[in-house]
């Protein structure tokens, strides 16, 4: 694990350590950790949702044939069978 060293103004350092009382955490990092994860699952929230959302708008759907998931598992060996290789 690396360090980071920040600086706060006495207010937020004031702000941290009321929130680990409150909260529970045993050091300013174990909340600083937390709260890096929590941002970055809201981050990939986000991206999932405009993802969906993307495909909603991107046209009427049409039934998959069995051709289509012919065509996908196809396509995944393939690349799987590339990363084998490529890791040789």
């Amino acid at each position: 694990m690396t360090s980071l060293n920040i600086s706060l103004p006495e207010s937020m350092r004031t702000y941290i350590d009321q929130q680990m009382a409150l909260l529970g955490y045993s050091t300013a990092s174990e909340y600083i950790r937390d709260l890096i994860r929590q941002e970055q699952k809201r981050q990939a929230t986000q991206r999932l949702e405009t993802l969906l959302l993307e495909g909603l708008e991107s046209g009427k759907a049409t039934d998959m044939t069995e051709q289509d998931w012919l065509d996908i598992r196809q396509a995944v060996a393939q690349k799987l069978a590339n990363r084998q290789q490529n890791k040789k």
